[in-house]
């Protein structure tokens, strides 16, 4: 049987002859995943490099599908591929001034679309199996982690054999929220072989002249910090400071030359080297800025936090300020956008500690106050202090010297506390603030300038309009904000929810299709597809959404739930029972799916398992009327009219629509209570055009009459 596997060795050389006594399929790709080599993406783009040119050329819509996973991971494949299109940024001097950031899952949207591509590649293939071998994973930056996490999960050994090789000890997980952990997805699908030791080797003859400890060193700049041999690291290690800077510079120099072909060792050993050489704190400090900054843009964050920490051990507040604050506020505000919210707080208070410029004040002010609104953790949210936070950055930039920044600032940090006031439900509070905000931007700032934020300001109001249940005005918004800036998905996306709320279900499916192009793929807008599919009856085409779904997100207990019921309405009860057993085992106590269970074994003639199965969903949700509807279905057949008729009455009591009343009119029928049942059947066709509904409702109105 065909397995993955992880290869575990102190060293590369002993890792390679571990790997050659595997009986392996034919290679694909031989990558490294070492961050020094081209920072995140490192293992993506060599492999991407390798293999995409020649998938591109076979099957030229790969390209336009799979355009935004593979410029970003790889710069070199941008002429390969349709160009991003962000109109709000087409005017910007440099990748700071943008329009928005994308959302802390983006890159595992990317990793998802990568494995997409992979699978057409090697589809396009034939079905013989290949082999990918990706070396110093130990090393990889989170983005190389979370997609081989990917990659293990979602593709079969048969399909691709992946071998990961690391030294000796497990990698460790990245920081912070994560949905797709490498550590666990080792665990979970490969076969482990570990060396704690050295892997002997045939003797082979010595070489004709051993390496000198300078050239040894050399070969270790030169292999851009990545090679691992003992002496090598030795030799480098024991230069004196001065000549190691040398090294640096040298190899530096070389790959200056090489970064219009070669963009992505920008964010690699280029930077690598600069942090390292003679120029560190002016050429290194400018290295690592610009990737921190391209990191943060693309919604990297973890790795924006690595490249300004770095920065930050390269720079002083007090001789290089401005360069410090920029480190400072990137790398906090990139911690809170990757879920770690706490080690923002305290790398905020710090620079509390360090500056006393106003502007940098009122910044982290704004800063803090959205920690306590939206990004620490639920128990230590407070509207008050988010309140007071933001007040403060609004005091400063009441009386910043700058019209023009005055102005701009004092716009947004009421955008700020528009959103402080919507989490205790002020809508009008926050409506005011945006809609003074908008006036304010048009009246004081030129038609061009900070155009990105006039577009936010009603993006946001759009949002709160939502809220507030004032769709027309939310999609009014919307059709301003889409005018602007139609190649965000988000916007798409919620547009549709607004869209099925007015009752507009297939406008809606447009909406969720559309912003599936915009984006590599993320589960929620196939699972609102599939939801919107069952509405419109499409069951056929609602499944293939749930699959899709469950693919990028297996553990999502809607589309679990979802799929099931398709399935039940498609008559395969087996395959309704495994989602419904899947669901529970994620969420066990979700009433949704121990209602459904009940239903189905009832369905099955299993009485008792399904009254078991009820009775824990109105342990966990009494207030549900499907579940006492179904008990009430249950002692109905079993014709236990009076159990039946209490049970209907607490379904219909809790809400229960006309599915519900029609089969509580049945069993006043069947007790010969047909005044009641009359009742029943009028409520039913009062919101439907039901047939059988009329039959019987004719029939109990005859059997009233006539005293029966």
């Amino acid at each position: 049987m065909s397995s993955h596997y992880w290869i575990q060795a102190p060293l590369r050389a002993d890792r390679d002859r571990l790997i050659r006594g595997l009986s392996l399929p034919p290679l694909l790709a031989t990558v490294s995943a070492h961050r020094h080599l081209r920072g995140p993406y490192t293992a993506v783009g060599t492999l991407l490099r390798s293999v995409a040119p020649e998938a591109l050329r076979r099957d030229p819509e790969l390209a336009r599908r799979h355009r935004i996973e593979l410029q970003e991971t790889t710069p070199e494949l941008a002429g390969l591929v349709p160009a991003i299109h962000r109109p709000l940024e087409a005017s910007a001097t440099g990748p700071v001034a943008v329009s928005r950031y994308p959302a802390r899952l983006h890159s595992l949207r990317i990793s998802h679309g990568l494995v997409d591509f992979l699978e057409s590649h090697l589809g396009g293939l034939g079905e013989a199996p290949l082999t990918l071998v990706v070396h110093d994973v130990e090393h990889a930056d989170a983005t190389d982690q979370e997609f081989l996490a990917v990659l293990l999960r979602r593709v079969p050994a048969r399909l691709l054999t992946v071998v990961v090789a690391t030294g000796p000890d497990t990698p460790p997980s990245r920081p912070g929220p994560i949905s797709e952990d490498l550590p666990r997805a080792l665990l979970a699908h490969t076969e482990r072989i570990t060396a704690p030791g050295r892997v002997p080797e045939p003797a082979a003859a010595p070489p004709a002249a051993a390496p000198t400890p300078d050239e040894l060193a050399r070969a270790y700049a030169e292999s851009d910090g990545v090679a691992d041999d003992p002496a090598t690291v030795a030799a480098y290690e024991a230069l004196d400071p001065a000549r190691r800077a040398a090294l640096h510079d040298a190899r530096a120099a070389v790959l200056v030359t090489m970064t219009e072909a070669q963009p992505s060792l920008r964010l690699g050993a280029l930077a690598y080297h600069l942090e390292r050489g003679s120029a560190r704190g002016t050429a290194g400090v400018e290295a690592l800025r610009w990737a921190q900054t391209r990191c943060k843009y693309l919604g990297l964050y973890g790795t924006a936090v690595e490249y300004g920490e770095r920065g930050l051990l390269l720079v002083e507040a007090a001789q290089q300020p401005d360069a410090w604050w920029e480190f400072t506020r990137d790398t906090a505000v990139s911690l809170a956008a990757a879920g770690r919210a706490e080690e923002s707080a305290a790398l905020q208070d710090a620079a509390r500690r360090t500056s006393v410029d106003p502007a940098v004040h009122m910044k982290l002010a704004y800063e803090t106050g959205m920690l306590y609104a939206r990004h620490f953790s639920p128990d230590k949210r407070d509207p008050g202090l988010a309140r007071a936070w933001i007040n403060q950055a609004i005091a400063i930039a009441s009386v910043l010297e700058d019209p023009q920044e005055r102005t701009f600032f004092s716009v947004f940090n009421r955008n700020g506390l528009a959103l402080v006031a919507t989490r205790t439900g002020g809508t009008d509070e926050a409506l005011k603030l945006l809609d003074e905000g908008i006036e304010r931007l048009d009246r004081e700032l030129g038609l061009g300038e900070r155009s990105w934020h006039r577009v936010g300001l009603r993006y946001n109001r759009a949002q709160v309009h939502t809220m507030s249940g004032r769709l027309e005005e939310a999609l009014a918004d919307y059709a301003i904000v889409m005018a602007i800036d139609d190649d965000f998905s988000d916007h798409y996306f919620n547009r549709g929810n607004i869209l099925r709320r007015l009752g507009r279900t297939e406008e809606a499916l447009a909406d969720y299709e559309h912003a599936l192009t915009l984006e590599p793929p993320f589960p929620e807008a196939h699972y609102n597809c599939g939801d919107a599919r069952l509405e419109l009856g499409d069951i056929e085409g609602a499944l293939a959404e749930f699959d899709r779904t469950l693919v990028l997100d297996p553990g999502n207990v809607d589309a679990l739930l979802n799929r099931a019921g398709a399935h039940a309405e498609l008559g395969d009860q087996h395959a309704a029972l495994r989602d419904v057993a899947a669901g529970l085992d994620v969420d066990p106590g979700n009433a949704h799916l121990l209602t459904l269970k009940g239903r189905l074994l009832a369905e099955q003639g299993e009485s008792g398992p399904a009254l078991d199965a009820l009775g824990a969903a109105l342990e966990s949700a009494p207030d549900l009327a499907e579940a006492w509807a179904v008990r009430a279905e249950i002692a109905f057949g079993a014709g236990d009219l009076d159990r039946a008729t209490a049970d209907f009455d607490r379904a219909v009591g809790i809400g229960g629509g006309a599915a519900i009343r029609y089969n509580r009119g049945l069993v006043h029928e069947a007790a010969g209570r047909f005044a009641d049942a009359v009742s029943d059947f009028a409520a039913v066709l009062a919101e439907t055009d039901d047939e059988e509904a009329r039959v019987h409702h004719a029939s109990c109105l005859r059997a009233e009459r006539a005293g029966v």
